[in-house]
């Protein structure tokens, strides 16, 4: 048996998308604890449920202040010094940045990153960005070392932190994003009507400008149709604020649905997943809507791509290319019987490649913790 720390710099995020990663290892006898900056008297219970430990430790998702990372770095060491861990899985930029070299100065021998995309920061334009970019890279370059094996959810991203010289390619792992969960998330009729539905966090690299845009050119000639949004607002550098959503929802053009626990009710309440992101690692909300059988409409950029075949379950767009997506929603309002048929193609697509028990096979094969 093991000792295993999981960390993330989100809590629901480590119960919602590892926890059943965390359900195999302990399957297999491993004692999981689980690491997030939320509060142990919110969060303990709750993970206690799923058979697993849970330890508060700061450290922000976002943010750019150096005595607070500082401390987060310290903090994540005498957590581990305490704790000793036989393994950490790490992933999220500053979990992997600060959470992997930290183990290994206390002492920690089996460390496993993955990179879930390469994050808003790759984003930003101009000087800061600039910046902020070379100090994560360098941050990056030095956790990673730190790694037996490194996981990537597209070969882009790991093609681009290869030649970045960030991580030796003997050491990159592909895996087909976080997986689903098929069990939980199963197959639902879609509605007649057309109901379009975007969920991710409320930032401009997801691609929600362009599909507020879209939705108020296809609402033009199809006034009946439903745009939703879910997710809730962000601090993030990239965030769309609650000032330019507005003009949106005040006209009619979208629905804002705020942030959920449980996102099942709204994807089997649309008939098409929208995501046109400017880069994922791979996208588990577009993953979860194959799984309920929903044609999905993302762009033509790593991460995305993964999850469409171009014409067979859904249409890819171009970046930041509101027009031509805008034309595809509206031929998913004109062919709904071909929509349907899509939906169909994606759950077959999910079910070959995106299963989660697959994943963590894969996972868990690399990591030791099962036969190869």
């Amino acid at each position: 048996m093991k000792k295993i720390v999981v960390l993330s710099t989100n809590a629901y995020s480590l119960l919602n998308i590892r926890g059943d990663m965390m359900a195999a290892m302990a399957e297999l006898g491993h004692h999981i604890v689980a690491a997030a900056p939320e509060d142990e008297t919110d969060w303990s219970e709750a993970f206690q449920q799923q058979g697993f430990g849970y330890i508060s430790v700061p450290i922000e998702r976002t943010g750019l202040n150096p005595f607070k990372d500082i401390r987060s770095f310290f903090s994540l060491y005498r957590m581990f010094r305490k704790e000793k861990p036989d393994l950490l899985f790490a992933y999220q930029a500053k979990a992997l940045a600060y959470g992997c070299l930290a183990a290994k100065l206390a002492g920690v021998h089996e460390i496993y990153g993955m990179i879930a995309g390469l994050g808003s920061i790759f984003q930003l334009k101009g000087l800061k960005g600039a910046v902020i970019r070379w100090i994560l890279v360098s941050q990056y370059r030095a956790a990673l070392a730190c790694c037996r094996k490194v996981f990537f959810q597209n070969a882009d991203d790991a093609d681009d932190f290869a030649k970045r010289h960030l991580v030796r390619r003997s050491k990159a792992i592909l895996v087909h994003g976080s997986g689903v969960n098929m069990i939980r998330f199963c197959p639902r009729p879609a509605p007649a009507e057309p109901v379009f539905l975007f969920v991710g966090r409320l930032l401009r690299d997801k691609g929600l400008m362009e599909y507020l845009e879209a939705a108020r050119l296809v609402k033009k000639d199809y006034p009946s149709a439903q745009f939703l949004v879910l997710g809730a607002l962000e601090t993030n550098p990239m965030a769309v604020s609650a000032e330019e959503l507005a003009p949106f929802e005040a006209d009619g053009t979208v629905e804002l649905l705020g942030f959920t626990t449980d996102v099942r009710p709204y994807l089997e309440a649309c008939s098409v997943f929208v995501l046109p992101s400017y880069r994922e690692g791979t996208s588990r909300s577009a993953l979860e809507a194959l799984a309920v059988g929903r044609p999905v409409i993302t762009t033509d950029a790593p991460g995305c791509r993964e999850t469409v075949r171009n014409g067979i379950n859904g249409w890819l767009v171009p970046v930041r290319d509101s027009k031509q997506l805008a034309g595809k929603m509206a031929w998913m309002i004109q062919h709904p019987e071909e929509g349907r048929c899509m939906g169909q193609e994606s759950l077959r697509i999910c079910r070959e490649r995106f299963d989660v028990r697959e994943v963590n096979r894969v996972l868990l094969t690399a990591m030791g913790l099962l036969p190869s």
